[in-house]
């Protein structure tokens, strides 16, 4: 198997992928994530009446510190790094609403807005690394690049979701059962059609963000609405409470983990 000679280069002491392995619990994960950015928000913003400004910067600053110890720890650390996951996703959403609903930017302008800053993330992550894989996460640099691009894949997904929810009227479940018939889409062109890994992953990650925030809203919104009835508070509880667990089991049982030599001999062109 090759080496990623950038990354043998790296000293020894950075050689731990900051990020977990993409595993089943991964996706689970970051669904769940991704419908805590949606409830969550809105439970700050409208609920507790904190208003869009006041939970923006609450909710950036919190960001802030969970990424300044994510950057500092050496290794993946999977408390550490779902929080701050949930809290990109958050502020990912925020600011999808703070363009729309205070700045009146239309949602198809913020849409596209987004999915250039996307590309643009990429392009110079690839500039500058020649590679977007997640496992060669061994760098502040490449850490960096990461981070951007899945606050954009967030503030994308959020856009692109309300896009189609609201002004095209497809409705909450119809979205989820859509976006889920794409992603299966991905993930056989993947394995049967040789689909590049890297580009089937990224693929994959932004198409979960209007998966995970229509399930948020099906679940939250009133039953004439076409929801559940139960609540932002209800729905984020739920799904922080499973997040929770499920952070304390790979914690404990360390399946998601790779080891400083399985770094080293990986190839980083794969997912």
């Amino acid at each position: 198997m090759n080496r990623d000679t950038s990354v043998a280069a790296v000293p020894l002491r950075t050689l731990l992928n900051k990020v977990p392995e993409v595993t089943l619990y991964f996706w689970v994960i970051k669904i769940l994530c991704t419908t805590v950015g949606e409830t969550f928000a809105d439970y700050l913003n409208e609920t507790l009446g904190f208003g869009l400004d006041n939970t923006s910067i609450l909710m950036t600053a919190a960001l802030v510190v969970a990424l300044v110890f994510q950057f500092r720890a050496r290794r993946y650390v999977p408390g550490i790094y779902w929080l701050a996951v949930v809290l990109i996703s958050v502020v990912g959403t925020l600011l999808s609403d703070k363009l729309v609903d205070d700045l009146g930017v239309p949602l198809q302008t913020s849409t596209i807005g987004f999915a250039i800053l996307l590309a643009l993330t990429f392009a110079a992550w690839w500039a500058s690394e020649r590679t977007l894989s997640i496992h060669s996460i061994v760098t502040r640099r490449r850490e960096a690049f990461y981070w951007l691009a899945i606050l954009f894949t967030f503030a994308l997904g959020t856009s692109a979701g309300d896009l189609f929810d609201e002004q095209m009227g497809v409705g909450y479940w119809p979205t989820v059962a859509l976006v889920a018939v794409l992603i299966a889409l991905i993930t056989a062109a993947h394995r049967f059609l040789h689909l590049d890994a890297v580009l089937a992953f990224w693929l994959a990650y932004i198409l979960t963000r209007p998966l995970g925030a229509s399930i948020g809203d099906g679940m939250s919104q009133a039953h004439q609405d076409g929801g559940l009835g139960l609540g932002t508070t209800g729905t984020s509880v739920i799904f922080l409470t499973v997040i929770l667990a499920l952070v304390v089991f790979l914690a404990v049982t360390k399946v998601d983990q790779t080891s400083t030599a399985e770094t080293i001999e990986t190839d980083p062109a794969r997912v």
